[in-house]
């Protein structure tokens, strides 16, 4: 292994680029990382610390990683992204983890990724884009099929999708994002797109362009609050990874969604690199994907690398030079994470700022992950600076006991107005339940504890035999022929006892 020598740039501020810098940092590798423009949990941090390079400067950005040796640059965000940083930082010599500006249009413009998945034949819901609100609203009273989510096509920091109730609210939020630009440019083209009902999960995966290397399934929580109720956020929480996906369907998804993305780029003259996201709904008719993201979801990236066993660095490394395949992520088993995010009082609209947050260091007694998103410093102090200020995650044997841990960390933690969820993975908890199997197993019985009792008591049975006896010794059925064995007008009396007569067996025993 090489020297600790490595110095890492993270692009971004939030949750999940706290995440990403805490999993780098744990690897021998690395002996420094720069966040840009990081966040109070980034600002001194063991190896960790804050740059304010500025990140939209491109030509300041790679002086700055040639004068301060930085040998990766991993981009967090989907804005720097879709701007070509990227295609900019590796012109200029440098490594850099993330999809160039042609690739990362599958975000950039959901126009194109519709377009994209019907000439590759991946599975999505029926659509259709405009530039005029007009024919828009036409079409959604029109169309032959629920016409009603209304997306911006371009980048609106995860919030440019509208699920409406009826096709009134969707020509409202055309005209919203079309006439009254709620979204800026990103509304002057938008796609409307058919409602489908099931289950939403985030599949994700590294790619080197050639391979694809799943991650395991997480959902998030878009509400607002418990139940799945109040407005569309840019996430609540998460859970990993998520029981509705068996392991035929994770394959199914592999090869229909991301394989065939990745090659489909790659025919169209782009090399996919770095993180691809597909946010799915679980239909009657299979998985359908509603989005594609070219980087790790906020809060989905909290929820999964803390169960990745392989040190991130070298699976970043293989990922940048081709090598996928020979090194392919590990990932730690029978085991689960959940991550609470805490918003501001007032999120997704306005709210207040630089509120004091207190409770840090007794969550991180309880053994859990606090990764900051929202957070400044101020006096020494740690302070909210966002909506959503910070997510608290837990990594446990199963979900009701990472849930458990997390909402302990939760309560830990406060600042006024504090907002979240004690929900997280409700919808896995009641598909757990429906789904529970009916084995011996599952019901708490060790069969082989059993056999193992009755090897044991067979030689004492046994030595009870007498003529007129003839059963199998630990089966279910036997006969007794009383006058074989020497009785004269024999009666045989039986007598079955409840559980009161077994527990005052047991309580003598005991």
């Amino acid at each position: 292994m090489a020297e600790m020598a490595e110095t890492v740039l993270v692009i971004g501020s939030g949750a999940r680029e706290h995440a990403l810098a805490w999993k780098l940092a744990q690897s021998a590798h690395i002996k420094h990382v720069l966040v840009a423009p990081g966040n109070a949990g980034t600002a001194s941090n063991g190896k960790i610390s804050n740059s304010d390079v500025p990140t939209n400067d491109h030509n300041q950005l790679i002086s700055f990683c040639k004068s301060n040796d930085i040998s990766l640059v991993v981009v967090g965000p989907e804005a720097p992204l879709a701007a070509g940083l990227v295609d900019d930082l590796t012109a200029a010599g440098l490594r850099c983890f993330g999809p160039k500006a042609k690739a990362a249009q599958l975000e950039a413009s959901k126009s194109f990724s519709k377009d994209f998945m019907i000439r590759h034949g991946i599975p999505t819901a029926k659509y259709k884009s405009f530039t005029n609100p007009k024919e828009a609203c036409d079409f959604i009273n029109s169309a032959d099929f629920p016409a009603l989510v209304v997306k911006a096509s371009g980048l609106a920091a995860g919030k440019g999708v509208i699920v409406a109730s009826n096709k009134e609210e969707a020509c409202k939020a055309v005209n919203e994002i079309m006439q009254d630009k709620a979204f800026g440019e990103a509304g002057d083209t938008v796609v409307v797109e058919e409602l489908l009902e099931g289950e939403e999960v985030s599949c994700l995966c590294f790619t080197d362009g050639y391979t694809v290397a799943p991650m395991p399934p997480a959902q998030d929580h878009k509400r607002l609050m418990d139940g799945d109720q109040g407005p569309n956020t840019g996430g609540m929480g998460a859970y990993c990874p998520a029981p509705q996906i068996s392991k035929d369907l994770r394959d199914q998804i592999r090869d229909t969604v991301l394989q065939r993305t990745v090659d489909g780029i790659r025919e169209e003259g782009a090399l996919y690199i770095g993180v691809l996201y597909a946010g799915l709904m679980l239909t009657k008719d299979g998985p359908k994907v509603l989005e594609f993201n070219c980087r790790f979801g906020d809060p989905e990236c909290q929820v999964i690398l803390p169960l990745l066993q392989s040190d991130l660095y070298e699976v970043i490394q293989a990922t940048i030079a081709g090598g996928l395949a020979g090194s392919m992520p590990v990932w730690l088993e029978d085991h689960a994470a959940v991550t609470v995010v805490m918003a501001s009082g007032g999120y997704p609209g306005s709210y207040n700022k630089g509120l004091e947050i207190t409770g840090l260091s007794k969550a991180k007694e309880l053994g859990l992950e606090v990764f900051h998103a929202g957070t400044t410093l101020k006096d020494g102090k740690v302070v909210t600076s966002g909506g959503r200020v910070l997510t608290v995650t837990s990594v446990g044997k199963d979900l009701l006991s990472a849930l458990e841990e997390a909402n302990k960390g939760v309560s830990a933690i406060d600042f006024p107005g504090a907002v979240y969820r004690k929900d997280i993975g409700f919808r896995a908890i009641a598909y757990l339940k429906q789904h529970r199997h009916l084995t011996y197993k599952d019901s708490g019985v060790d069969i082989e504890a059993g056999n193992s009792l009755v090897r044991k008591i067979k030689p004492f049975a046994a030595a009870t035999a007498r003529p007129g006896c003839n059963a199998e010794l630990g089966g279910f059925a036997g006969v007794f022929d009383l006058k074989a064995a020497g009785f004269i007008d024999p009666i045989l009396v039986s007598g079955t006892d409840g559980v009161g007569t077994k527990l005052k067996v047991n309580y003598g025993i005991l």
